[in-house]
């Protein structure tokens, strides 16, 4: 019996080239689903964003749901490093507004104001819970900043969860709103949605905005 063959790996220059074309199909099927919505777009839609034809997607995706689903995996990629990044700012109000600041670059620019917060139900059973077990670890790591704020009374005593809930509420809502080149920016929205939560939940005598 001979021995098996050892897989054959694809060289780094191919490697890159594969990962960047997957990449270019994530935003093209990102611009698809924020203009006609998950369940109307087809792959034939992706496809045309990109100017290829359907057949060429399924060297990289087998179906429309992997589409969806690797976009999830791409933003919750994104809110790890946010939630990661935040530890390098000392004081409560600097984490929560780079969070803050942060995660409105990711629908303004990674998910180009894709509503993909509203389409986790679109995915199998196994995604789903995958998809929400990453969006609940990111969760957590707000709610603990903003407890760390109330209780060294640097925030007022509100209740974590709500204020979390609402912060998240009013990012992911962008998505039905946001168009690029439409009014402010990206980057001037993130700055006015921090200043806003961060300056609202301050303690009295506490400062003004997120400076």
């Amino acid at each position: 019996m001979s021995a098996m063959r050892a897989p054959v790996m694809p060289s780094p220059r191919v490697a890159e080239k594969r990962d960047r074309r997957r990449r270019e199909i994530l935003r093209a099927a990102l611009r698809a689903f924020r203009d006609k919505g998950y369940h109307a777009t087809t792959l034939e839609a992706i496809a045309e964003h990109l100017g290829v034809r359907k057949a060429a997607l399924y060297h990289y995706f087998p179906d429309k749901d992997a589409i969806l689903y690797a976009c999830h995996q791409e933003s919750l990629g994104e809110l790890d490093r946010i939630r990661l990044g935040a530890r390098d700012h000392a004081t409560a109000a600097e984490q929560l507004a780079h969070l803050i600041r942060e995660h409105v670059r990711v629908m303004t620019d990674t998910l180009e104001g894709s509503p993909l917060a509203f389409e986790v139900t679109a995915l199998s059973t196994e995604r789903q819970q995958s998809v929400i077990a990453g969006r609940d670890r990111y969760e957590r790591a707000l709610r603990r900043v903003i407890a760390r704020g109330v209780d060294e009374r640097e925030f007022r005593p509100v209740n974590p969860k709500t204020a979390a809930f609402a912060i998240l509420g009013a990012i992911n809502w962008i998505a039905r709103w946001y168009r690029a080149g439409g009014g402010n920016s990206a980057e001037e929205i993130g700055e006015l949605f921090a200043d806003l939560f961060v300056s609202g939940l301050k303690a009295p005598g506490g400062g003004g905005g997120v400076g």
